[in-house]
């Protein structure tokens, strides 16, 4: 008899996420690859096997009887190396001022770049570590993770350093994306610092990044000088993220689209004309329920339209200062309660989908022979119950390629 490192057996629901190893849209989003009663086998680090009453010997058996097994989360938009977190920013937006008030009151991004500037790297690896042990307890796995809050080229380098350091170090996957274009420095020219991202930082932190980023947005950065940077970067082998139309439609959906971009990510605004480009050029758009709650507004982008006009669409926390969470479950609520989700289309949005945002489904996002064992056992009886009941972890168990870690 063959001898596996684990054998999780009795799963009242083993979600699989079986199927095309492509992004997945429309009814693919609610196929889950459900096995009832289901069994994981797991060997060197990888699935070895799946299926009911599979006959193995174990060196470690799980038995998952009344739980939901699934892939680890996968985050696809964090930016989990900051230093000065902005509470204080609380109390301001429910005494009504807005982003623009409380920057001019010394709070917003500057803020943080400013902590974020002064701080050791080993300062950072210790804050960032916290958060990557939160996303671990809740379930995440894996994450993308950008620069941003330097603004300058040494401070970026040093961000980016941070999260390899972090990668090679703890169980949770970080893939990188260098987001120096995520606000215009104070006192600077919007067209100097342009320049600069592409001519002296892009060059220079290739090697430590695999997606370049850039805030288009109104009062941030054009379409134009968006595309300029997404296109440096791609000269440079980073393949184009966009932070798009979250508080004006700029067009960033379609300017996505015509870079070949992985992902567009926030789309509140997007007009129907753009988002459908990105589905014609398979542009996966990443909703971040967590950023209008934590603005306490009260529209959310629109999922149920873009998942029925054939977009792909994924889950992330958009973890920040200012949309402080590192639970991917509470995204899953959010995008079922407030974005007309269903329960299966956010677990896809949160695994696989996710898992293409990044570019990684290859390795990760299901549960399928030779695949990363990246595993998580819910205590819950099936994947309903994931956005039902809600407010609580019901992560048990965390497997990390074929090691339990939690």
């Amino acid at each position: 008899m063959e001898t596996v490192d684990i054998l999780i057996k009795n799963a009242n629901e083993l979600l699989t996420l079986k199927g095309p190893n492509h992004q997945r849209t429309k009814s693919m989003m609610n196929d889950l690859g459900i096995i009832k009663n289901g069994c994981v086998a797991v060997k060197n680090g990888k699935i070895f096997d799946t299926g009911k009453n599979l006959t193995y010997k174990a060196k470690k058996t799980i038995d998952a009887s009344g739980k939901t097994v699934l892939p680890g989360f996968v985050d696809p938009h964090t930016h989990i190396v900051f230093s000065g977190s902005r509470e204080f920013e609380l109390d301001m937006k429910l005494k009504g001022y807005s982003y623009m008030d409380i920057l001019n009151k010394g709070g917003g991004i500057f803020y943080t770049v400013e902590k974020t500037r002064k701080a050791s790297e080993e300062q950072l690896i210790s804050e960032s570590k916290k958060r990557l042990d939160n996303m671990l307890s809740y379930g995440t796995t894996t994450c993308e993770a950008k620069s941003g809050y330097g603004l300058d080229l040494e401070t970026e380098m040093k961000i980016l350093k941070v999260q390899d350091k972090l990668n090679k170090s703890h169980d949770v996957d970080i893939v990188s994306t260098f987001l120096g274009a995520h606000a215009i420095p104070k006192n600077m020219d919007s067209e100097d610092f342009v320049e600069i991202v592409i001519s002296d930082m892009i060059p220079k932190i290739a090697n430590l990044a695999c997606f370049c980023d850039v805030f288009c947005e109104k009062d941030v950065f054009t379409v134009d000088q968006s595309r300029r940077i997404l296109e440096a970067g791609k000269k440079h082998g980073l393949t184009p993220k966009i932070h798009a139309d979250e508080i004006v439609d700029t067009g960033g959906a379609g300017l996505a689209a015509d870079v070949d971009a992985i992902s567009a990510d926030h789309l509140l605004r997007s007009n129907d004309k753009n988002l459908k480009k990105m589905v014609e050029k398979n542009v996966i758009a990443v909703m971040l329920p967590g950023t209008p709650f934590s603005l306490m507004m009260d529209e959310y982008a629109d999922a149920r339209k873009m998942i029925d006009m054939g977009l792909s669409v994924a889950l992330a926390t958009d973890l920040n200062p200012n949309c402080y969470t590192e639970n991917m479950q509470f995204m899953i609520q959010l995008a079922c309660f407030n974005m007309n989700m269903t329960p299966a289309e956010a677990i896809c949005a949160s695994t696989f989908n996710s898992a293409c945002a990044i570019n990684k489904n290859d390795k990760i996002g299901s549960i399928e022979n030779a695949k990363n064992a990246d595993i998580i056992i819910l205590d819950c009886k099936n994947h309903m119950e994931v956005p039902y009941h809600f407010g609580i972890n019901l992560v048990q168990q965390v497997i990390k390629k074929g090691e339990i870690v939690l």
